[in-house]
């Protein structure tokens, strides 16, 4: 086969895959985006099979539907409250396979070494693929792959680990408080150094030891950048970790020559990065401080929350929907945990039959995953017109009669405006206690996934609306004609 042909192939895939990122960006274009990453990736398969180093096709294919049986398995069983881990556990992957690929290239490039060192051209006459092109090398050109074959591995390692205690943290098997051992950053600085220093006698001796070493030292670091990093903060850290899996592909594709992986690895790593920046934005935090595991903690004593948490029943709430004109409703994890969102979608439309304003105030970092909020209400056909972000709507809860909301903490919490120590300190939230009447619907008396207590849980205008969310808004269903 020509293997011109594969090169056209990954220009079209790579060009279906920057039309699927940018069709992300809208509700409405997304089902569309999401074909052109299938037929994308599709074709980048086809063409990487018959392409240069092709081969051993009875194992690719077994490869291949084992890979597609497992995928389809777990997009068949995995709920949406699960999709923040199954993204976790997916950027682990993609990490343990760059750590597998360069190992794969140290491999290979000790095997071309002996064989030119011996003076064996029968040897390197029948080597092909990544073999053959390692042969034709120049030393000043070796030197450039080691180090991409080290950056690679290192990265992974790091994207590796760090999934993994993502994956806990977000599945509740892993303590959702930020965790540091004595030493804190230091002892990342540390293992980073060290790193750098093993590069060094990489580049001079050549000693794959120095790339097992230097992957015991990207494993820790990894594992401690995540820990170190509370529950509030993990859509931020899942974005991260998305942008570090793609510079890890990308790293990868620089060592195999493989255009299309390296333009793929950048377009997720940079769309990682950005995304990751924005939401760090969104909540007034730095982005360097970010990447290097861990927000910082409160400079003192967080203030102490008065009053008590005041609790209403579903005649209570349905009342004030009655009466309302205006409506707005602030989804959160809770909702996604209870799978409310066919009933919240059933809400919203008996309340507009009956003409009232209903919206959704959605904060960038609702739930676990950013856009966590917005795939739900898309899958429960509530009207994207209505779904606002904060910056649309913040100034609008004043106005407002009555505000829902389902299973929130952090994101309504009026500590990050009135409490320097508070962990949320300066972080933007929707100022729902703004409006006339709040109404919490959340399961129990708990602070939530991040452990921060909420003053709007106590305010005058709130009350809480206990109960698991599903069947707490089906009992409102009752209740409104």
């Amino acid at each position: 086969m020509d293997f011109g042909f594969t090169t056209a192939a990954y220009v079209v895939a790579a060009v279906l895959f920057i039309l699927s990122l940018g069709g992300l960006s809208g509700q409405e274009s997304a089902k569309r985006a999401v074909w052109y990453g299938i037929v994308g990736m599709a074709l980048a398969v086809f063409a990487t099979l018959i392409g240069p180093g092709s081969g051993l096709w009875i194992l690719s294919i077994i490869l291949i539907v084992g890979g597609g049986v497992i995928g389809y398995l777990l997009a068949s069983r995995v709920e949406m409250t699960q999709m923040p881990e199954l993204v976790a556990g997916m950027h682990a992957l993609v990490g343990l396979a760059a750590v597998f690929v360069g190992y794969n290239a140290e491999l290979v490039m000790n095997t071309v070494g002996a064989l030119q060192s011996a003076g064996d051209e029968a040897g390197l006459a029948a080597l092909n693929g990544f073999a053959s092109t390692v042969a034709h090398k120049t030393p000043a050109e070796i030197n450039i792959l080691k180090i991409e074959v080290f950056l690679g591995v290192f990265i992974g390692a790091v994207t590796f680990t760090g999934s993994v205690i993502a994956y806990g943290k977000l599945a509740g098997k892993v303590t959702s408080v930020a965790k540091k051992l004595p030493g804190g950053h230091i002892l990342n600085a540390g293992a980073a150094i060290l790193s750098l220093i093993l590069l060094v006698i990489y580049m001079s001796t050549g000693g794959g030891w120095t790339l097992l070493v230097m992957s015991l030292l990207a494993f820790f670091i990894g594992y401690h950048l995540i820990m170190g990093i509370g529950g509030a903060d993990m859509p931020v850290v899942v974005s991260m970790l998305n942008s570090y899996s793609g510079w890890a592909a990308a790293a990868i594709g620089f060592s195999l020559g493989n255009d299309l992986l390296i333009v793929v690895g950048a377009l997720v790593g940079s769309s990682g990065a950005i995304l990751s920046y924005i939401m760090c934005k969104a909540m007034n935090r730095s982005f360097v401080s970010v990447i290097l595991g861990g927000f910082g903690g409160a400079s003192g004593p967080a203030m102490e929350v008065e009053g008590e948490q005041i609790a209403i029943d579903a005649d209570g709430v349905a009342s004030a929907l009655d009466e309302a004109d205006s409506v707005i409703i602030v989804p959160g994890y809770g909702m996604a945990v209870a799978q409310a969102q066919q009933n919240v979608a059933e809400l919203t439309r008996k309340l507009r039959a009956k003409g009232k304003d209903v919206r959704f105030a959605i904060h960038p970092v609702a739930g676990r995953l950013p856009g966590h909020m917005n795939v739900l209400l898309a899958e429960a056909k509530v009207p994207y017109d209505i779904v606002l972000e904060m910056e649309e709507i913040n100034e609008d809860f004043s106005s407002t009669d009555v505000v829902i909301v389902i299973g929130s903490n952090d994101i309504v919490n009026p500590a990050a405006q009135d409490d320097p120590n508070s962990p949320i300190a300066g972080m933007p939230v929707l100022e729902v206690w703004k409006a006339k009447q709040v109404f919490v619907s959340k399961r129990g008396q708990g602070t939530g996934y991040s452990g921060i207590e909420n003053p709007l849980f106590y305010k005058e205008n709130t009350r809480m609306y206990y109960g698991d969310a599903k069947h707490s808004v089906g009992e409102l269903l009752n209740r409104i004609s």
